[in-house]
């Protein structure tokens, strides 16, 4: 059953009538409940992957005493998130070719070893932050498959009419843990010192914040060794009959693919609409607390704002993701929407910041108000984002159309990233980053002409 892998065979119609029956043969779909195990697996894996990757940011002042962790480093540990989509074609290769099983499987074991080489309690610092930088890195290479095959799985396991909305709980559910590693981490590692209060003596040992965090680690490492085990027990690629009739036709070759998405033009504006200010947010939240403290505020509140601001855009992405399924031909107007109220809550956020030249009132409230909306806003488009990718360029295989998305918006926060790691005394720019990505993004959205073949294949050949 679960054990099975996918051979060329899966990516072949799974209904293929015969030649006397094509205008005859009626088009036979189930979606059956297990689709929801299937959905819980990959999400929960999601959350793990997203957890870990998010864990040092929220942290970064008890990290810093606990194993001499500079902002570069802090910055770097960051990045090898879309580091590890730097082999993202081989990620794709595979799950074109094999099957969304052994693709999930491989990510799984990454998160595992990666998880195992951050525990390891060695004594010497220096030794111990290469293992920990490691384990960052294997986590990352996990990225491609975890956020890039949400779609895939809509399609292959869900009716039309429940795409969006598993499309937004699969590809949304990363973001949620790296919201909990905002909460996680501050709440069971305590910080050295209250960053209101800089010359303030530390309250807590460095041997204990370091313990403190090793127990963390052993967790999320428990945490991903059982669900390695559940997804090795039983994950299968597809169901024995598709949902719908876009799920059972023939898709173009993984060559084809990549030569029919880069030579898509409104494919590719549509792609920098979202990689830009996706990536920008990425990279932006990751050190949300370095850009904070200059604002006064602590660690503890950092991680709350960060928290309350991807919860936000995860709940509103899957209501948006609801309404989207209810009222198909929609999703360009709901990007517009969607990109307009980023724009300004972003320009909210980085006018408050520089209080002393804009003068306006830079409280707690406005701050956590502009920071949770700009998370809301984003984050929610990114669901909305993939269904359109899939529409403007079907039939091109689901995992391929996203992943080409995903590792853009990477090389966009990677870029970012690597810039932080030289211009890190003065972080006002990174706010002024995430205002013109926001704006970029909108102005691209306009010009977009939209189009909805998959829909047209469900809605008028299935009847």
């Amino acid at each position: 059953m679960g054990s099975e892998t996918s051979a060329e065979a899966e990516r072949e119609p799974l209904l293929v009538p015969s030649h006397s029956e094509t205008n005859n043969l009626p088009v036979y779909s189930r979606v059956y409940a297990r689709r929801w195990l299937v959905l819980t697996l990959f999400s929960l894996l999601g959350f793990m992957q997203g957890m870990v990757w998010n864990f040092w940011g929220p942290i970064q002042n008890s990290a810093a005493h606990a194993f001499g962790f500079t902002k570069p480093d802090i910055a770097i540990l960051v990045l090898w998130g879309p580091v590890g989509f730097i082999p993202w074609l081989l990620f794709m290769w595979l799950m074109d070719k094999k099957g969304l099983r052994v693709s999930l499987l491989l990510s799984a074991f990454f998160m595992l070893l990666g998880a195992a080489l951050r525990s390891v309690p060695l004594g010497d610092h220096s030794q111990r932050r290469w293992m920990i930088h490691s384990g960052q890195l294997l986590n990352g290479l996990a990225g491609p498959t975890i956020m890039s095959a949400g779609p895939l799985l809509s399609t292959t396991w869900f009716a039309p009419d429940q795409r969006a909305t598993a499309t937004a709980v699969a590809s949304l559910i990363s973001y949620l843990g790296a919201a909990t590693s905002f909460v996680v981490g501050p709440l069971l590692v305590p910080a050295p010192n209250d960053t209101q209060l800089v010359n303030k003596p530390p309250t807590f040992s460095n041997s204990y914040i370091r313990d403190r965090i090793q127990l963390v680690m052993y967790a999320e490492f428990g945490a991903i060794a059982v669900l390695f085990a559940a997804v090795l027990l039983y994950f299968p690629s597809r169901p024995p009959l598709p949902p719908s009739v876009a799920a059972a036709s023939q898709r173009l070759s993984y060559r084809s693919s990549i030569c029919r998405l880069l030579s898509n033009v409104r494919f590719l504006m549509i792609a920098l609409a979202y990689a830009v200010p996706t990536g920008v947010i990425a990279g932006w939240s990751g050190v949300l607390d370095m850009i904070l403290t200059p604002a006064k505020v602590n660690q503890v509140d950092a991680g709350w704002i960060g928290f309350w601001s991807i919860v936000g855009g995860c709940v509103f992405g899957v209501a948006m993701a609801r309404f989207a399924d209810s009222i198909r031909g929609m999703l360009k107007l709901i990007l517009v929407l969607m990109m307009a109220g980023a724009s300004l809550s972003s320009t909210w956020f980085t006018l408050t910041c520089l209080t002393r030249l804009t003068h306006l009132p830079s409280t707690a409230a406005t701050l956590y108000t502009s920071c949770i909306l700009v998370g809301i806003f984003i984050n929610s488009s990114v669901p909305i984002f993939f269904e359109l990718f899939i529409e403007t360029v079907y039939p091109v295989p689901e995992g391929i159309t996203c992943g080409v998305v995903t590792f853009l918006g990477n090389l966009v926060t990677a870029l970012l990233l690597f810039l932080l790691h030289f211009y890190c005394t003065e972080l006002s720019w990174l706010n002024w980053c995430l205002t013109g990505s926001c704006l970029f993004s909108l102005v691209l959205i306009l010009f977009f002409r939209e189009s909805y073949d998959r829909l047209y294949l469900d809605v008028f050949v299935s009847v």
